[in-house]
This record gives structure tokens, C-alpha cells and sequence, in this order.
């Protein structure tokens, strides 16, 4: 007496299994929103580069040797920048994976 009937248990473990799957959901919402971010950030930082190297070709105070230097410091930059985005995406993906 004074138990759970089993249409209430029922009721309840339906309750937190809803729970669960809304919450993975939640999880994988934010998930696919960083990796937006992530790619947004990527594809913002090549474009500030692209443009500050068309700045560099443009400026005729810059000695030949120097936009050398800079367009290696940007190519550098460049592989950095899709290294590090690589790598945050492959974190990101999995660390939200349910096991």
C-alpha cells in the first residue's frame, strides 16, 4: 500500500526519458551553433588576412624583402588558423557524442 502503481511508473520513467532526449537535443543544438561559430571565426580571420595582404602588395613604402617576410608570417598565420579550427572541430564533435 501506498506504492507506485506500474501505469505510474510508466508515466514517470516516460517523463525522464523526454527529459534525456530534450537535453541531448539541447546538447546537440549547441554543438552544431559552435561549430557555425567556429567556421565563422575561421572563414573572418583568412578574409582579415586576405585583405591585409592586398594591403601589403599595394604598399609601395614596403621593401620587396619586407612583404616577403610578411606574406611568410601570413601563410603561417593561414595554416595556424585551419590547424587550431581543425582541431576545435574535432573537439567539439566529440565531446558531445553520447557514448
Amino acid at each position: 500500500m501506498g506504492g507506485l502503481s506500474e501505469p505510474e511508473c510508466r508515466e514517470k520513467l516516460n517523463s525522464r526519458a523526454k527529459d534525456v532526449k530534450n537535453e541531448f537535443a539541447k546538447m546537440e543544438k549547441i554543438k552544431v551553433d559552435l561549430l557555425k561559430r567556429t567556421e565563422e571565426m575561421r572563414r573572418s580571420a583568412e578574409r582579415d588576412l586576405d585583405n591585409f595582404e592586398g594591403d601589403i602588395n599595394k604598399s609601395k613604402d614596403l621593401a620587396p624583402e619586407s612583404k616577403k617576410r610578411l606574406h611568410s608570417e601570413i601563410a603561417i598565420l593561414k595554416s595556424e588558423i585551419e590547424e587550431k579550427h581543425s582541431e576545435l572541430r574535432t573537439r567539439i564533435s566529440a565531446a558531445l557524442v553520447p557514448a
